[in-house]
């Protein structure tokens, strides 16, 4: 019997000491040093938003930091490296065997009127719907600001859609130099019902993660939600189902909700849609609404029967008949999918931005380093459904309508209630035609007022009336038409005061057409506005080159 006892306890030591066991530094360096092999070998081209030299710089400081950290802090490390590409495919999961981070009970979502507790654990009642002040006594802002290098973000709906939650792993906030130490708790400041209150959690035990669904944390079992259980919005309905379709007779709209670009286990995308379809062909229908903001994606082979069945829908795709509502988590396949509806149909987009690029990186590729078997995933697949000039950082909605707590509390939807409002008599559907149309006739007044119009008016809220001129801007500079470019520029200039690239912009026209004189103190205006971003350095090496 002792000698049973023994074994088992020599076992225990044995096991406990395997699972103790930390990589030496010297084997995270040599993976930092593959990682960085592989990359300019055989991922060159993800260099776009950031250079080869950006890239090896940051590596060698990571390489050399190395001995200094703890083992949480190189994995975020490599986060921070590969976040620099900044497309959303390409990251390091903090869900690996043996390296899985822990996770605070919370999930935070950012309202239009601050960040929130939409759901948490049971143990914290009180926390949940509250709003988030601080964390660790520093402004939630601040907070998110530092943890922003770790997150993979194509764009800021990107952050708000999956990064800001990196608040959530105390791996986190210790490499981000948020906690002082690798913390078990943490203390936040929230407020509720005007007052504040200091909440501390405690991580899950053993590795727990916490139950979303579509990034949402549901009420039921041990978890709450800060949505009222009174009713549920169209949606948050069905979620159990990829996809479903309800008819709202009272507005004679087909609603569609579609979640994953999937084959639901009862029913395939063709089979839903022909259904769909002959529905609104057979009954009283005049719209349909397709609601894909919680849609991150899937498989893009699946999307020929949502698109063509819409095209071919005489009935529906029709300006004022079609409405496609998207938001943060559009992503990956659905960006594709709601790419190709705005080339090829008639919808009209509503919600908030897509929090994917209009062309982008995907399908990533999963690079195990050799010492640590960490898996890093890089994306290969190049996805172009415009043409290189149209490559917006997101797809924004011609109608804008983002959500307050209360709003979400309450189970309103300020999408679907833009849809319902929609009057398109005094609603300029395509701004861009719109003006280039009275820049044309040389209508320069009109075009000026609406404009203003357009920028004050909220439901225009996400259009970039100050990056569509720029980048019209540079095409007519690629075009060689340099006095057609100043004139836009200038016209942005006039519109946007404080516009550093508007003044970059329009310094580099001017040194086309040989007047250095009037670049230099445009150039110069830029670098005053934007000193030490990247617009402001471009503008310091343009400067640079004039003079040399």
């Amino acid at each position: 019997m002792k000698y049973r006892f023994f074994i088992a306890l020599l076992l225990l030591v044995t096991l406990t000491g395997i699972a103790q066991e930390k990589l030496d530094f010297k084997k995270w360096q040599q993976d930092v040093r593959f990682l960085q092999k592989t990359v300019n070998e055989e991922f060159p081209f993800l260099f776009k938003k950031i250079t080869a030299k950006e890239f090896n710089i940051a590596a060698e400081e990571l390489y050399k930091e190395i001995p200094n950290l703890q083992e949480h802090e190189i994995i975020v490390g490599f986060s921070r490296l590969v976040s620099l590409f900044k497309y959303g495919h390409s990251y390091v999961s903090f869900h690996q065997k043996p390296f899985e981070f822990s996770e605070f009970p919370f999930r935070l979502y950012e309202f239009n009127d601050g960040i929130y507790i939409q759901g948490t654990h049971k143990n914290y009642p009180k926390a949940v719907g509250a709003k988030v002040i601080a964390i660790e006594r520093k402004p939630v802002y601040e907070v998110l600001k530092a943890i922003e290098p770790t997150v993979e973000a194509e764009n800021s709906q990107y952050f708000k859609a999956y990064g800001i939650n990196n608040i959530r792993y105390p791996e986190v906030l210790h490499s981000q130099r948020i906690t002082n130490t690798l913390q078990s708790k943490i203390t936040l400041t929230l407020e509720k019902n005007g007052h504040q209150f200091e909440q501390e959690f405690t991580i899950l035990p053993n590795k727990k993660r916490i139950p979303l669904t579509y990034r949402f944390v549901e009420q039921k079992n041990d978890w709450l939600s800060a949505r009222n259980q009174d009713k549920t919005p169209l949606y948050l309905k069905n979620l159990d189902k990829i996809y479903f379709y309800e008819y709202l007779p009272e507005q004679k709209t087909v609603y569609v909700r579609h979640s994953r670009i999937r084959n639901d286990a009862s029913e395939t995308i063709e089979a839903f849609y022909k259904r769909v379809f002959e529905f609104i062909e057979n009954n009283d229908v005049e719209k349909l609404v397709l609601d894909v903001r919680l849609n991150g994606g899937g498989n893009n082979f699946l999307l020929k029967p949502i698109i063509t069945g819409i095209i071919e829908a005489k009935k529906i795709n029709q300006n004022g008949k079609l409405f496609v509502i998207i938001g943060r988590n559009t992503f990956s396949a659905c960006q594709n999918l709601v790419n190709r509806l705005d080339n090829y149909t008639n919808a009209i987009f509503v919600g908030e931005p897509t929090s994917e690029n209009i062309n982008f990186y995907g399908d990533a590729s999963p690079v195990q380093l050799p010492n640590s078997k960490l898996k890093v995933q890089l994306s290969f697949a190049w996805w172009q459904d415009k043409a290189s000039w149209y490559n917006d950082k997101w797809l924004a909605p011609q109608l804008a309508a983002d959500m307050s707590f209360d709003q979400y509390k309450n189970n309103e939807d300020p999408a679907l209630d833009a849809v319902f409002s929609f009057d398109p008599q005094d609603f300029i559907l395509r701004p861009m035609e719109h003006i280039r149309t009275l820049f044309m006739k040389g209508d320069i007044k009109k075009m000026q007022n609406d404009i203003v119009k357009m920028m004050q008016d909220p439901r225009y809220k996400f259009f970039d009336f100050e990056g569509k001129f720029i980048s019209s801007g540079k095409l007519l500079m690629n075009q060689g038409q340099y006095p057609h470019a100043i004139g836009l520029f200038s016209f942005v200039a006039q519109m946007f005061p404080t516009s550093a690239d508007a003044y970059q912009n329009l310094g580099r026209a001017y040194l086309k057409v040989g007047d250095t004189k009037k670049a230099t103190e445009l150039l110069q205006k830029a670098i005053a506005l934007d000193t030490s971003g990247n617009i402001g350095k471009n503008a310091i090496k343009i400067l640079s080159s004039i003079k040399e």
